[in-house]
């Protein structure tokens, strides 16, 4: 990941040699900048496991097969103008889209529109590790890998020029789900021979083609992300010429370039700065409810975290409804699953942990565990599943400290955070999850199967086959009852054993300038700009 990085910073040179590191000034008059915290490791989704890359890029800079409508909760057609399920969900055809244009950039011209190849060649680099392609970037695709995809896909293959074939070797219910996320971009193969030929095979996922609304135009590192209008965007020509992606601030910085004009949109606000924009005229807001989990992880494979009962002593002691009220402010609400409570799977006798610190210090003495120091690892930027994760962490210290729990706080910056987790050095870690995927097959998979752990997603290192055989049973299953059964058991064993402590589900808020208008905020991800406009007129000013 550091390597890709560092690659990563290197190609700025490659795409702009001139461009002052600094957002030109017009951009009010023909684009509108959007200021998000994040870090950026690659342009393409195939590789990240969240973030920047999948919160806000995706959705400008590719399109998938596949999409989610963000108010229905449905599958709708995007590359794919259609689909088939066959062998009960063994077979799937999609059938393509035609005259739907790559981007032109500085980089790539395009010689043809999209077609079968196309799609081949993004699901196998993925899923086939046959693949020359595969290994590229590091060969590690977080979501997929995960949910143990390459596994189960036996063939994809062209049938003809506008239509794909993917054969699994068992029935996949989530299947169509999976296919409809960001992680699923569809990628030129004619840009991928250029670069083969070339000996730049890296540059894929640095210098991105794809079919979105906008391409890269410009990149500075810690600093922005220009991008401009896609002029043969196949839903239409683009409403702003272009959009920066300000990653330059974060905290109280976003919110003063949101007051002075500098930011015209605030990804993630703080919940602590609702009065300030609720008071002013100037801005307006976008609630929704999210797809998303914030959790506090054990380390189940070190003592005394890998017995349950610890695990739930601690548990007792963390305050939940003071996290609510100290970190949320009102915007989320206490989860008892790692499935938020929108999902169609969500067990509704789930509970929410009981706060009895008392009891919790008893359990701790009849377990003989005494003196106990804790490492915690936290992001440090905020998320959309946690405005602030630092005070999370600082009141769950608190809180484990009045039982006579040490614990030490570890700040970790997002780039760093996986391999950190992943190296068995941590004992707790403040997490979360967002998905653009309606099946609750995309929580389970990715945060606690066992396939996970490798694929550096579950970072409580727990695996049970005894869960993963629940999980197959709800993916076997086209009957939507007998899926939510298998669900429903899922998270009942996740209560007893309790490897995750699932702390909130988030509303989803955005902030921006009163002349901002059709932004659409979507519970699954950061929705498409294509459809943004500015409105300063005289009736819509403040």
């Amino acid at each position: 990941m550091l390597k890709l990085y560092s690659a990563l910073c290197l190609a700025v040179a490659l795409i702009s040699n001139t461009a002052s590191a600094s957002v030109a000034p017009d951009i009010r008059q023909n684009g509108f900048v959007y200021c998000v915290n994040g870090v950026l490791n690659t342009f393409n989704p195939q590789l990240a496991s969240s973030g920047l890359t999948v919160d806000t890029l995706a959705a400008q800079l590719y399109d998938s097969l596949l999409g989610v409508d963000p108010y229905t909760y449905r599958l709708t057609p995007e590359l794919a103008s259609g689909w088939e399920v066959k062998d009960n969900g063994a077979t799937y055809i999609f059938h393509l889209r035609h005259h739907v244009s790559f981007q032109k950039t500085a980089w790539f011209t395009p010689h043809r529109a999209v077609d079968a190849d196309d799609v081949v060649f993004s699901f196998s680099r993925m899923f086939d590790r046959n693949s020359p392609w595969h290994d590229i970037g590091g060969g590690s695709y977080p979501y997929f890998d995960s949910l143990k995809f390459p596994d189960n896909v036996r063939s994809i293959r062209k049938l003809d020029n506008y239509t794909v074939e993917i054969q699994l070797a068992q029935p996949d219910a989530s299947f169509l789900w999976h296919i409809a996320t960001h992680y699923a971009p569809v990628l030129s193969k004619e840009y991928a021979d250029q670069l083969t030929a070339s000996g730049h095979e890296e540059q894929m996922d640095r210098q991105p083609v794809g079919t979105g609304p906008f391409q890269l135009s410009e990149y500075h590192s810690g600093q922005f992300i220009r991008l401009a209008r896609n002029p043969d965007y196949w839903k239409g020509i683009p409403r702003m010429q272009q959009v920066v992606i300000d990653i330059g601030a974060g905290g109280t910085g976003r919110l003063s370039k949101l007051l002075t004009g500098e930011c015209d949109v605030l990804a993630y606000p703080a919940a602590s700065q609702l009065t300030i924009l609720r008071d002013d005229p100037r801005l307006r807001m976008t609630l929704r409810p999210g797809m998303n989990i914030a959790y506090l992880a054990f380390n189940t494979r070190k003592p005394p975290l890998d017995n349950p009962d610890v695990r739930k002593a601690l548990a007792l002691a963390i305050n939940n409804d003071r996290l609510m009220s100290s970190v949320y402010y009102g915007t989320a609400e206490t989860a008892a699953s790692i499935l938020p409570r929108a999902s169609w799977a969500y067990d509704s006798q789930s509970v929410v942990s009981d706060y009895n610190p008392a009891k919790a210090m008893q359990a701790l003495k009849q377990l003989n565990v005494h003196d106990l120091h804790l490492r915690l690892m936290v992001p440090t930027a905020s998320q959309p599943w946690n405005p602030s994760p630092l005070k999370t962490a600082e009141l769950i210290q608190a809180d484990l400290g009045r039982i006579g729990v040490t614990v030490s706080i570890v700040p970790v910056e997002g780039r760093f955070q996986e391999a950190q987790l992943m190296s068995l050095n941590h004992d707790l870690t403040l997490a979360g999850w967002s998905t653009d995927s309606n099946d609750p097959d995309s929580f389970f998979r990715p945060l606690l199967s066992c396939a996970a752990i490798s694929s550096a997603t579950n970072y409580a290192h727990w695996c049970d086959p005894a869960f993963d055989t629940l999980l197959h049973q709800a993916l076997t299953s086209q009957q939507l009852s007998e899926r939510i059964d298998s669900y429903a058991q899922a998270q009942q064993m996740l209560t007893a054993q309790l490897p995750v402590l699932p702390l909130a589900s988030s509303l989803r808020l955005q902030a921006y300038r009163y002349d901002i208008k059709g932004l659409v905020l979507s519970p699954f991800g950061n929705t498409s700009f294509a459809g943004v406009y500015r409105d300063d007129s005289e009736d819509n000013a403040p």
